[in-house]
């Protein structure tokens, strides 16, 4: 059976002078000139992404999307018209997403949350930015410290939106980040809090003892790779500590401290330097 909006292993049957075509239960499945590798012959089996096209007609393509069917994705508007917003998704064809599916308006350029499913009346892959229906909200069994997989969406007046685990949405607070982030893009996360409504609060560090642990660990190995000397201090700018260390300040400041009292490190008024013995 052919698995529409996601990858299958098909085998080449013919090649023809506009592409080739491949075999499936349901038919067979022109993958375009340009999408087919130097080396294919017929008779391989060859890993493709199954959709619709413009026409509605099952093409194939070796092209891969920012997302399958039934996940989420960051996406960008590329197009709106009368009946719903065109995202770019990494394929030929945008991914449609009609106005009864838009949680608000969406305009050209902007960046928004979005889930793709096959819609089972017409048998299209579309998109939805109402992400309700979507979301997992079976008791959650992850812990706070918790390492997660972070979906980097929008950025909205608190902070960031993010999918966590494909399952959840979760919030990721302006004050806690301390890089730069892109929408679509996948982090690494930590959960900090499950609230009531099943959404979750995270950090992109741990938090408590296993920070700071992690933190003085960076900020040693850092000072040997320095012949021992760093020029940071608890007055430095947390722009600057992130960008030498990729931490926050108060991260910092934290596992600083930590190391003073184990005498690994010594304070100076304009850096920290490693002690001999460390």
């Amino acid at each position: 059976m052919l698995h529409l909006g996601d990858y299958n292993f098909l085998e080449i049957l013919r090649e023809l002078e506009h592409g080739m075509y491949l075999g499936s239960e349901d038919g067979d499945v022109l993958l375009p000139r340009k999408y087919v590798p130097e080396d294919a012959q017929v008779g391989d089996m060859i890993s493709v992404f199954v959709y619709r096209d413009s026409e509605d007609r099952l093409i194939a393509t070796t092209l891969e999307p920012k997302a399958k069917v039934d996940q989420f994705a960051c996406l960008q508007v590329r197009d709106v018209s009368n009946f719903g917003a065109f995202m770019e998704w990494g394929l030929e064809k945008d991914l449609f997403v009609p106005y009864r599916n838009q949680h608000e308006d969406l305009h050209v350029g902007q960046w928004a949350l979005v889930y793709v499913y096959l819609d089972e009346n017409s048998d299209r892959l579309v998109g939805s930015t109402k992400l309700g229906p979507f979301l997992n909200y079976d008791p959650i069994e992850l812990e706070e410290g918790d390492e997660v997989q972070l979906l980097i969406g929008p950025e909205k007046a608190l902070g960031f939106q993010v999918i966590v685990n494909n399952k959840y949405l979760g919030m990721l607070y302006r004050n806690e980040v301390f890089r730069s982030l892109t929408p679509g893009e996948y982090t690494q996360g930590y959960l900090k809090k499950v609230r009531e409504d099943n959404k979750l609060d995270v950090s992109l560090q741990k938090q408590g003892y296993d920070e700071v642990r992690e933190a003085s660990e960076v900020i040693l190995a850092r000072l040997r790779a320095e012949n021992g000397r760093l020029p940071l201090t608890d007055k430095s700018s947390p722009e600057l500590i992130y960008q030498t260390l990729g931490m926050s300040k108060k991260t910092f400041k934290k596992a600083i401290g930590a190391l003073y009292k184990r005498g690994e490190v010594q304070l100076l008024p304009d850096g920290i330097s490693l002690l001999v013995s460390s």
